[in-house]
């Protein structure tokens, strides 16, 4: 046999997603207004829309304290990093976001990374080998199964939510070091892990607890400190967990937060930190400004939640088939990937955006449009889309009924 081209095969990738209506399509965004976007539709027409697909959960990436902080400190500081943390790149502004971070969360130690899927890799490739398990929720972000995997160590997957089937795979292998790692707040489905049932398996097992709480930091808990406080767990029952700067504190990067030993053992050993460049000092100057809002200013939260009844009430009435989720994340089931495309195309054409999301993302025959909601937004803004749903949902099953007539 001859070497295989790597033309044919992503050729045969691409002809596979086409068929199966899986091409994923990038969509540039001109100007951002609050929780409205322009954005260029397939002839590059900027076309103004509502949007319900962002993470900005508490609305803080325009805020102008946010904004004023990142110009700033961009005049005094320049626009990088200009090297790794342990070169030269470590800046006061870098230590004062830490300190924040770890004193709201009430942690001994916090430690910057560029994005969460860094931190992922840095956690688990640094404290993971062959000889070891880390056993996790099936629905986990993608960066924890790849980080396991690149890890060598034994990735075993339990049904989601499922304590009991995390307690039975980390029985089955007792040598080694184990971690159990699950999402806070799953990001697709938008329910919380059992966190306190899973602590108590990984206690039980002598297994490290690291929790991902990407979606979950600044929304859920008291004072917004995530859904291992909202658990009333210690970090001596979940010595590491993951805080995303991306969502709803509104800006870029990430850092893991927990027990002292193990943040510095990540300092001296995760290849993700050692060999990358540091955040700008500025982003970090923006997103100290961020974590200072988030902890103080309760009403968003406040407000957030009261969107979050209001539309899932209006949805009940409307007929929509939700997931039981009381979180910003709001997945409005399809079912098929051509019902998810269609509805979202419907709903642009009303000027909502909201993204269809497919498999390989979710499991098979469980595409959705993954409603999420801010502090940006109206009770008229979600009764306007509840309304476009509604009429999304109808038009996509007579394109259904009209195509199984034609078969």
């Amino acid at each position: 046999m001859g070497r295989a081209s790597w033309r044919d095969r992503i050729a045969a990738a691409r002809a596979e997603r086409v068929t199966v209506s899986r091409v994923r399509t990038l969509r540039a965004v001109t100007h951002r207004d609050g929780a409205r976007v322009e954005v260029l539709d397939a002839t590059g027409t900027p076309r103004k829309l509502l949007n319900f697909c962002s993470n900005d959960y508490l609305g803080l990436s325009q805020h102008f304290a946010v904004v004023s902080a990142l110009q700033d400190a961009a005049s005094r500081e320049g626009a990088g990093g200009t090297a790794s943390h342990l070169v030269c790149g470590h800046h006061a502004m870098h230590e004062a976001l830490e300190k924040e971070l770890a004193d709201w969360l009430g942690a001994p130690r916090a430690l910057l990374f560029g994005s969460g899927f860094m931190a992922n890799l840095a956690v688990l490739q640094s404290l993971l080998g062959d000889e070891d398990i880390c056993v996790q929720d099936r629905l986990n972000h993608a960066s924890l199964i790849d980080a396991a995997r690149l890890s060598g160590c034994k990735l075993r997957r339990y049904p989601h939510g499922d304590s009991t089937g995390a307690l039975r795979l980390m029985r089955e292998s007792i040598d080694g070091v184990a971690m159990l790692a699950t999402d806070g707040v799953f990001s697709m489905d938008g329910d919380v892990a059992p966190l306190r049932e899973l602590a108590l398996a990984a206690r039980v097992q002598k297994a490290l607890m690291y929790v991902d709480d990407a979606h979950g930091v600044g929304v859920v808990g008291p004072q917004g400190r995530g859904s291992v406080a909202e658990a009333q767990l210690t970090f001596e029952q979940v010595p590491l967990q993951l805080v995303t700067l991306g969502k709803a504190l509104g800006g870029y990067g990430a850092a893991v937060v927990g027990d002292a030993d193990l943040i510095e053992h990540l300092v001296q050993n995760a290849r993700p930190y050692i060999f990358t460049t540091a955040l700008p000092p500025a982003q970090a100057a923006a997103t100290l400004a961020a974590v200072k809002l988030a902890r103080s200013e309760d009403w968003r939260r406040g407000k957030l939640y009261d969107l979050i009844a209001h539309f899932r009430e209006k949805a009940a009435q409307a007929g929509l088939v939700l997931l039981p989720s009381e979180t910003p994340i709001q997945p409005v089931m399809c079912g098929s990937d051509t019902r998810a495309l269609s509805m979202s195309a419907t709903l642009e054409q009303r000027g909502y955006w909201v993204t269809a999301i497919r498999p390989p993302t979710v499991p098979e025959g469980r595409a959705r449009l993954r409603v999420t909601l801010s502090a940006l937004h109206t009770h008229g803004d979600v009764d306007g889309l509840v309304d476009a749903l509604g009429r999304a949902r109808d038009k996509a099953e007579a394109e259904a009924r009209v195509a199984e007539m034609l078969r």
